[in-house]
């Protein structure tokens, strides 16, 4: 439902269009028995009421149905209104933040020692124009006889997009003498980066603590409090009441956007919610990483003619980003395809649509994967496979 403010002034009998307020202006002069008789658009009388009344009150009713009763409503409003609204809820905005982990440092030969310098980048490859780099934290050095090492890592900027799936962190800029290999692997975040948290967001918060504020510890509470750190949605906590572990038990499952954290993090949103008393009488709630399934992807696409050996090469490589896009290996900062999600129906012929639309070099493709129905579990891909037809 949408409310068109401009309409509610007219309803109220405000008038809203500068020829309503000239009628209005006329009324009153006549009614305060003015003579005047020349009310043409080039009297001088009118240009002068218009000039000096009607232009401004035509700005404010523009400020009034644009600005203020917009920003008057959770739903509405937008920037610092929404968070003065949220602020009655003894809610704020979440601050952007850097993705923050460990990167797996390998070398050829295993004697003698070697130093990774901290301020070391590491870089993903281009997705849809975008290069995401990380830094070592601190200088790290592999002993005498270690091949591989682990170092610790922070983005070089805040944003949700350096979220991005084991094997994407690859790309040594400035290669280090010695290190023949980095990667990104499982579990290598350990606080996902963050955006500052946009309006949508902030409203389901807001929405979210009007069903929170009892005394009862409901999925509202619990979805409050999960949905208060960083990297995580409101609409992305889902609740098992099955009694998992036993009478009194639940469960919240998270869905991150991109990859999930390592499991330190949700060992922090758990201590908040049991260690510092955050939950109810007997309650065991604890917050765990949406269940995955693996699926194998298979793909054969017929490319319009006349690509060259580049341009072949970029389309794939496109086609697949976009489609790990789909199943969350990387934000929507980069490529904008429906989503897996929990509970719901994956279609392959959406994403057939999506691919045609975001390519325009493709002339048709094929999957060769049924839809996935997904239960209480977010769709992963074990394996994807783009294969050409035609290339020549």
């Amino acid at each position: 439902m949408s409310v068109d403010f401009n309409q509610v002034l007219r309803d109220a009998g405000i008038p809203t269009t500068d020829a309503e307020l000239r009628a209005e202006w006329e009324k009153e002069v006549k009614a305060q028995g003015s003579t005047l008789s020349n009310t043409s658009a080039w009297s001088p009388f009118w240009r002068i009421i218009t000039a000096l009344v009607t232009k401004p009150v035509l700005w404010m009713l523009g400020f009034v149905s644009n600005t203020l009763l917009p920003n008057l409503f959770v739903k509405t409003a937008t920037g610092a209104w929404l968070d003065m609204l949220a602020w009655a809820y003894d809610i704020e905005r979440k601050a952007a933040a850097k993705a923050q982990g460990t990167l797996l440092f390998s070398r050829a030969g295993s004697s003698g020692t070697l130093e990774v310098a901290a301020g070391t980048r590491v870089q993903s490859p281009s997705i849809n124009g975008r290069v995401y780099e990380l830094v070592t934290r601190e200088s790290r050095t592999f002993a005498d006889g270690q091949v591989q090492l682990e170092i610790p890592v922070v983005a070089t900027e805040a944003g949700s997009g350096h979220n991005l799936a084991p094997g994407y962190y690859s790309i040594l800029p400035a290669p280090v003498p010695g290190i023949t290999l980095v990667i990104n692997t499982d579990g290598w975040l350990a606080k996902p980066g963050a955006d500052a948290e946009p309006d949508d967001e902030l409203r389901l918060r807001v929405r979210n603590q009007f069903s929170a504020v009892n005394q009862w510890h409901t999925d509202a509470v619990y979805r409050a409090m999960i949905a208060s750190f960083p990297g995580v949605r409101a609409d992305g906590i889902f609740f098992d009441h099955s009694a998992p572990r036993g009478p009194g038990s639940a469960t919240a499952y998270v869905l991150f956007e991109a990859n999930a954290p390592a499991a330190a993090y949700l060992q922090q949103i758990n201590a908040h919610i049991r260690d510092s008393g955050n939950h109810g009488l007997g309650d065991d709630m604890q917050a765990m990483t949406m269940p995955e399934t693996l699926h194998d992807i298979a793909l054969q696409v017929w490319p319009v003619q006349n690509l060259t050996e580049l341009q072949r090469m970029e389309l794939r490589g496109g086609i697949e980003q976009f489609i790990r896009a789909a199943f969350r290996e990387s934000s929507a900062h980069d490529y904008q395809p429906t989503l897996t999600y929990p509970n719901s129906r994956f279609s392959f012929s959406r994403l057939t649509e999506e691919l045609h639309a975001q390519f325009p070099r493709i002339a048709s493709l094929k999957f060769a994967t049924d839809d996935i129905v997904s239960a209480l579990a977010i769709p992963r891909i074990r394996m994807l496979v783009v294969e050409f037809a035609n290339e020549n």
